[in-house]
């Protein structure tokens, strides 16, 4: 999962302050617009609504203390930040549910790399310790995830950003090395006994 590919899901964006909501709630309402007095504060809370390729939208806010600091730019910028972090924990979240379905759950009958039958399902010990690895390195991987899509992360300097981000491609990389070795053992191909 990259920042390109984040991008690439993204169909549309949109942008408008919280009185521009209320403004054209009310124009709905009375069926022709005329603008009507909003508190001030609305037109300082900033929303940005990501529509992506599925059809499912996601939203980010940023919120100005006052309105001589505010820029509509910045605040643009910062809602859709907010926006974008939230497609990393969805993206996250769906990644690791194609990954838990494609290794087979361990009680499930298995063959050996031998062709022998395993008794009651279980894996040799090299194996095991694949599949132990996997779970490690998909923890991991995943937490690395959620924290690329936190408030934290976008605080660090663009450097340890970037570096983090070329952690996560390469901990991926290794999740589908282990995955497809897993896959393997289920299948009876394992070939690499000495590998683990």
């Amino acid at each position: 999962m990259t920042p390109n590919h984040i991008e690439s899901v993204i169909a549309s964006e949109h942008y408008f302050t919280a009185s521009d909501g209320v403004q054209g709630e009310y124009a709905k309402k009375a069926e022709r617009y005329s603008p009507i007095p909003v508190p001030g504060q609305l037109c300082l809370l900033t929303l940005c609504v990501l529509v992506l390729e599925n059809g499912y939208t996601v939203t980010g806010e940023s919120a100005c203390a006052s309105p001589e600091n505010f820029d509509p730019e910045m605040g643009r910028k910062l809602a859709r930040t907010n926006a974008v972090r939230k497609i990393w924990a969805l993206e996250g979240y769906l990644l690791r549910q194609k990954l838990h379905e494609q290794v087979p759950q361990q009680g499930n009958a298995v063959s050996t790399v031998d062709g022998e039958a395993l008794a009651n399902g279980t894996l040799q010990p090299h194996q095991q310790r694949v599949v132990t690895e996997l779970d490690e390195v998909k923890d991991r991987y995943d937490k690395l995830v959620t924290f690329i899509g936190g408030d934290v992360f976008s605080a660090l300097p663009e450097q340890e950003q970037r570096s983090l981000e070329a952690q996560s491609h390469i901990m991926l990389a290794y999740v589908e090395v282990l995955t497809q070795r897993t896959k393997r053992f289920y299948s009876g191909t394992d070939s690499d006994l000495s590998f683990a």
